[in-house]
């Protein structure tokens, strides 16, 4: 999945308006402005779309994180090098942290887009890379995370 889609979707998910954006990337101080807001979340071939950069979704999701439970005394939001690519399985653990999901929830949240997972599925998702039983999350299960949880939070299916 392109990082652009990822923020649409999580956007779309939480009901989250330009101003909430906005003040989402400026409190892991990276403000942009809202005309760079309108093309990263455009969609591909329309005339403003641009490239999100993974260190720029990485940074979205430190913000929700701080956003949702707070902000972790001492702590700074990791910027990846340029270049570098965020794993869906980042991306799917910071989504688990910023929105509080227990295992129940991520199950429950994949169940509702109609992709069951089993336990140790999920937490082979969750184990550090060079563990014999780590999994890498592919696109499909992330996309069906992200239509689960506009499914909880909104009660409709992903148009993003």
């Amino acid at each position: 999945m392109i990082t652009n889609d990822v923020l649409r979707r999580v956007r779309y998910a939480l009901q989250l308006n330009d101003k909430k954006m906005l003040e989402i990337f400026a409190s892991v101080d990276n403000a942009i402005d809202e005309n760079y807001l309108h093309s990263i979340m455009a969609k591909e071939g329309e005339e403003n779309f641009v490239f999100c950069r993974d260190s720029l979704l990485s940074l979205f999701l430190d913000g929700l994180i701080n956003e949702k439970r707070g902000k972790k005394e001492g702590s700074s939001p990791i910027i990846l090098p340029a270049k570098e690519v965020m794993p869906n399985n980042d991306i799917l653990r910071k989504l688990r942290i910023a929105l509080n999901f227990k295992e129940d929830d991520m199950l429950a949240a994949l169940d509702s887009a109609e992709f069951p997972v089993s336990k140790s599925e999920l937490s082979a998702l969750f184990r550090k890379k060079d563990h014999r039983n780590y999994k890498v999350c592919g696109d499909q299960l992330l996309r069906n995370f992200l239509n689960g949880i506009t499914k909880r939070f909104r009660g409709t299916e992903s148009e993003a």
